[in-house]
């Protein structure tokens, strides 16, 4: 037990602290809602130094938290399906039974947990979403138990994350420490990044206004007509590198275009196309093309929930079937905790037809 907690701090403070000092870690998250009134989340998860140890875990009501590390000890009180890396206790992304959806991402240079006070409920970083998925309905209720929380690090001398939560109503949050306070920011937009903070991500859209889905309208400048060489002239400008703030920006434009008249299953699988876009081919984060790697892409993987129908999605690096659990489906009466590899192949397959 000693050597594998071990062995799990050096790996997950390397998660947190390379963030500091290469452009290997990235998440993108996104909202969307279907003709029918579903409300769906989605988001990656990028890391690109090795393949993370991601478990794909359900715990049972009144089940209680395994980890050494976990400073604020407690037994759930709802049932819920996540993503968990490194130890099945960092949940990093989840659903619970009653539509409430927790994630984690990374936020490395600008959070300041601070120090606790006497009073207060601490709680480590890496244990917060599995905390508010075993414990909470809604947003309302989470902000409410959030007054009195501080946060702390789960692993000694690594980074800070930042958090988003939203329930079946639609209601979203931002949760971030900064100059050492925990701060709740309604999140209007749908959308999360990294780092800077999201009040500046937000202000950092202005500077998009002039961007629309679609061509530009032709115009004259003195006697010359100018025209759009094709589709998406409304979109120069829009910036396309990895950094979290031009992907908070392509991430709230390209979900507030999707179309309106989609069914629930419709805008699972749009969620999962617009987040194509976030792919990273490895070789764009690395220093030289003979660096040697086992990834093609950064992401490891990537995830959706269904709020309104309690159902969670997934897919992975080396397999892109997008695979669902109906959390419906699941006796939560029982305190058990199941985990899983969530990678089950070695390596993406390409399938032979013959004619």
């Amino acid at each position: 037990m000693k050597k594998h907690s071990l062995l799990t701090t050096a790996i997950v403070t390397t998660l947190f602290v390379a963030p500091l000092l290469t452009p290997a870690v990235a998440c993108t998250g996104i909202t969307l809602t279907s003709s029918d009134s579903a409300f769906v989340t989605a988001r990656t998860i990028e890391w690109g130094e090795s393949k993370l140890n991601s478990e794909l875990v359900s715990v049972g009501r009144s089940a209680v938290p395994n980890s050494p590390t976990v400073a604020h000890v407690t037994t759930n009180t709802y049932g819920y399906v996540g993503i968990a890396i490194e130890n099945t206790d960092f949940v990093v992304e989840g659903l619970n039974e009653k539509g409430l959806s927790a994630g984690l991402f990374f936020f490395p240079g600008y959070g300041d947990y601070g120090t606790a006070k006497k009073g207060e409920v601490v709680i480590g970083d890496m244990q917060l979403v599995s905390w508010l998925l075993g414990n909470f309905s809604n947003v309302a209720e989470v902000k409410h138990a959030l007054q009195n929380v501080r946060l702390q690090s789960s692993v000694k001398g690594a980074g800070t994350v930042h958090f988003r939560v939203l329930d079946a109503t639609g209601a979203q949050i931002v949760i971030e420490a900064i100059d050492g306070k925990l701060t709740v920011i309604d999140n209007p937009v749908g959308v999360l990044t990294n780092s800077p903070d999201f009040k500046w991500q937000m202000t950092n859209l202005n500077n998009y206004v002039n961007l629309k889905t679609g061509s530009a309208t032709a115009t004259e400048w003195g006697k010359v007509q100018l025209k759009a060489f094709g589709a998406g002239a409304g979109l120069m400008g829009l910036p396309g590198d990895i950094t979290p703030p031009s992907r908070f920006v392509r991430a709230a434009l390209m979900q507030n275009s999707m179309p309106e008249a989609l069914t629930t299953d419709e805008t699972v699988l749009y969620a999962f196309k617009i987040l194509n876009a976030f792919e990273i081919p490895i070789g764009l984060e690395l220093p030289d093309t003979k660096t040697k790697t086992p990834l093609l892409s950064a992401v490891q993987w990537t995830s959706g929930s269904d709020l309104t129908n309690k159902v969670f999605y997934f897919r992975t690096h080396d397999d892109s079937q997008i695979r669902r659990i109906d959390l419906k489906t699941i006796d939560f009466k029982q305190p058990v905790r199941i985990h899983k590899p969530l990678e089950v192949t070695d390596c993406a397959t390409i399938r032979d037809l013959k004619l």
